[in-house]
C-alpha cells in the first residue's frame, strides 16, 4: 500500500465524513493517464483526488445521445491482457465526479468513496465511474418501474452495451474485458445488482452498497425466490441505521443468494446510515483481489 494511505489513514480518523447533503462535491477535470513511477492518488491538504479520464460515449438508443464515463488507470505498466477493471456506479442524485476526489466533509461518505477508488488502483485495478443522465443528477434506471420490466428498452441498458463493447475495443486503454466487477451504493448499488441479472458470465464478483435486488427500491422490496444460477460472488456493505434503504431489504438478497450457494460476504456497521462506509477502502480491493 502507498504512503498516501498511512497519511489518510490519520486525517479520517480525526474528522470522518457527515451525512450531511448539498455539498459540493470538488470535481476534478481530466487528469489524464498515469505511467510507470507516477501515483494516481494524491493528498494534499485534506482533499483526496485521484487522476482520471474523462470520456464521451455515444449511444445509439433509443435516442441518439452521448453519455459520460471516467477512467482511472493504475500506475505502471498494463499486464498483457490490460488491467482487471472496475465498474462503480453512482448513487442517486450526486455525480460519479464524487468518486474521484473528496475532502471528509463531503455528502454520503464520499472521502471513504474516493479512497475506495484510490484502493483499488493501488490494488491493480482500474476504475471506471459511468455518470447517470443529466449531469449525473439522476439515478439509473434498473428499478425505474418502465425499465425494471423492459431492460433491453433501458436507455441505461444501451449505455452499458455501449460501454461494454469500449471496453473490448480499447476505447479507454489498456482494460481486461475478461475481468469485470462492479460495485456501487444505493441507486448504483441496485445497479451493480443488474449486472448479475442482464449481463450474465460478464463480471467476476460485485460489490453491493446499501441497496439490494436490482428492481427493488428502499423499503419496497421483493426478492425473486430463483435468481440468476451463476450469479457472482457478492459482497454486500451496509449501515445498520439506514433509514433510506433498509437492512432488511439487503439481508432478504442475502438470504436467497446463500440458499443458492452463491458465495456471499456481507459487512455491516452499528449506527451508520445511508452513505459510503470506511470499511469499503478495504473490502472492495480485497474481495474482488480474491476471484481475480
Amino acid at each position: 500500500m502507498r504512503s498516501w494511505w498511512l497519511i489518510v489513514s490519520v486525517l479520517a480518523g480525526a474528522c470522518a465524513p457527515p451525512n450531511q447533503p448539498g455539498v459540493d462535491g470538488g470535481a476534478v477535470a481530466d487528469g489524464g493517464s498515469t505511467d510507470a513511477g507516477v501515483q494516481p492518488c494524491t493528498l494534499i491538504g485534506d482533499r483526496l483526488s485521484c487522476a482520471h479520464r474523462t470520456f464521451e460515449v455515444a449511444v445509439a438508443q433509443p435516442l441518439p445521445l452521448t453519455r459520460v464515463v471516467h477512467v482511472g488507470l493504475p500506475g505502471g505498466v498494463a499486464p498483457t491482457n490490460g488491467w482487471p477493471t472496475v465498474f462503480l456506479f453512482q448513487g442517486s442524485l450526486y455525480s460519479a465526479q464524487l468518486s474521484w476526489s473528496a475532502v471528509p466533509s463531503d455528502p454520503i461518505g464520499a472521502f471513504w468513496q474516493t479512497s475506495t477508488v484510490a484502493s483499488l488502483l493501488d490494488a491493480g485495478f482500474a476504475v471506471v465511474t459511468p455518470e447517470v443522465r443529466y449531469g449525473g443528477t439522476t439515478y439509473w434506471d434498473t428499478n425505474v418501474p418502465q425499465w425494471s420490466v423492459m431492460w433491453s428498452n433501458a436507455p441505461d441498458h444501451h449505455f452499458m452495451v455501449a460501454l461494454l463493447d469500449g471496453v473490448s475495443a480499447g476505447t479507454f486503454g489498456p482494460l481486461d474485458g475478461a475481468k469485470l466487477y462492479a460495485g456501487g451504493i444505493s441507486s448504483g448499488g441496485y445497479m451493480t445488482s443488474r449486472m448479475a441479472l442482464s449481463y450474465p458470465g460478464r463480471f467476476k464478483a460485485l460489490a453491493v452498497h446499501s441497496a439490494s435486488w436490482a428492481t427493488c427500491g428502499g423499503p419496497l422490496c421483493v426478492v425473486p425466490d430463483s435468481l440468476p444460477v451463476d450469479h457472482p460472488p457478492t459482497l454486500f456493505l451496509h449501515g445498520e441505521a439506514d433509514a433510506v434503504v433498509p437492512i432488511a431489504t439487503m439481508r432478504a438478497y442475502e438470504t436467497k443468494l446463500v440458499g443458492q450457494g452463491v458465495e456471499v460476504k456481507t459487512v455491516t456497521v452499528a449506527g451508520k446510515g445511508h452513505e459510503w462506509l470506511e470499511v469499503g477502502v478495504t473490502e472492495l480491493p480485497s474481495f474482488f483481489a480474491a476471484h481475480r
